[in-house]
């Protein structure tokens, strides 16, 4: 019998990635997708629609999701979500709504319909403000953010869910990073790249010094992919486990400086009297490295830098104001809402 996966969110940054990989690892899975589109028309080129790899693509808001979509699933891969600390603080109470309350209500859902594997899309951004060693995953959390906030209530909700049966991985991914067909511009070396591209200038608002973990788009759909066949014998029943790689664990201005170094004639700024940032963690990564041998990170920083490059290249839609356009999220959501199409509970 085939595989049935559903991946939510599957039309945002991550999910197109996901979705390729999971077609090509496991080509004869039932492949669905449920999204509720908010970000469908942020294609950055003319390649054929991401969704073409699905065997369904189902429309619905994370919220509403039934039972219905559950029946005969094997692996739900959760990555809906309000994705980013902007438009968390932006939208606080639908981060609640959507992040946390229906990640729990979905969780419950899969287990009552005999779901085998949930993969949750957590993050590192859980551990907030973290000077000196590495974090572990047995170390004190301390969310910043309403969207670091709804990922920890989260894994603590799938810690607490009745689910004997069915193996929950929550993935406390580095920071996402790398080219997708649905580019996120509002993510650190993904602004580094397009900013060097249209302006010849890498301008680090911070002064350089805080710590972040990365890992491209393409590790975490490998990251994803060994969770889905994870054995609880092998972890647990309930996992959070840090995922990254510990030689990709940098400082900003590391990551201003090797973008500069990889496009031609690009420059860095770095603001030396800016306050500081207290989103800075270091993590570390030794329990995903033991645990997942075969499924570890493949893409280097310079890799990672080398796609978006080439890719923002050849995108249809970069421009010099790359910074109020659909590719920052949050610019997104408040276009749908200002031309009447969104409420602020961002409901269509």
């Amino acid at each position: 019998m085939n595989m049935r996966i559903l991946v939510t969110g599957n039309m945002g940054y991550v999910g197109p990635v996901v979705v390729a990989h999971l077609r090509a690892v496991f080509p004869r899975a039932e492949l669905i997708g449920y999204d509720s589109a908010l970000f469908a028309a942020q294609l950055v080129s003319d390649e054929p629609i991401p969704e073409r790899l699905l065997t369904a693509q189902i429309f619905g808001d994370i919220r509403d999701l039934g039972p219905e979509q559950l029946a005969g699933i094997d692996a739900v891969v959760h990555l809906s979500a309000i994705s980013n600390d902007p438009m968390g603080t932006r939208f606080e109470v639908p981060t609640d709504e959507i992040n946390y309350r229906a990640s729990a209500r979905l969780a419950t859902l899969a287990a009552a319909a005999g779901v085998r594997s949930f993969v949750f899309a957590s993050s590192c951004s859980v551990y907030g403000a973290a000077d000196g060693a590495p974090r572990k995953e047995s170390d004190e959390v301390q969310p910043l953010t309403a969207y670091a906030r709804s990922k920890i209530a989260t894994e603590r909700a799938l810690a607490d869910l009745d689910a004997p049966d069915m193996t929950v991985t929550c993935l406390r991914f580095a920071t996402a990073c790398g080219m997708s067909p649905r580019l996120r511009l509002d993510l650190v070396l993904n602004d580094f790249v397009a900013a060097a591209l249209t302006s010849g200038e890498i301008n680090v608002l911070s002064d350089g010094t805080p710590w972040r973990p990365l890992i491209d788009v393409r590790d975490m759909a490998r990251a994803i992919e060994w969770a889905i066949g994870r054995s609880p014998d092998h972890g647990g029943r309930v996992l959070a486990i840090n995922t990254g790689a510990d030689h990709q664990n940098y400082q900003v201005a590391e990551l201003a400086e090797a973008v500069a170094t990889a496009v031609p004639g690009a420059t860095t700024s770095i603001n030396h009297q800016a306050p500081p940032d207290k989103r800075s963690y270091r993590v570390d990564f030794g329990l995903y490295k033991a645990m997942a041998p075969d499924h570890q990170p493949t893409s280097s920083l310079t890799m990672s830098i080398d796609r978006l490059y080439r890719g923002l290249q050849a995108a249809t839609t970069l421009t010099a104001d790359f910074r109020q356009s659909d590719a920052m999220r949050l610019y997104t959501l408040e276009r749908h809402m200002e031309a009447g199409r969104l409420n602020p509970l961002i409901r269509w």
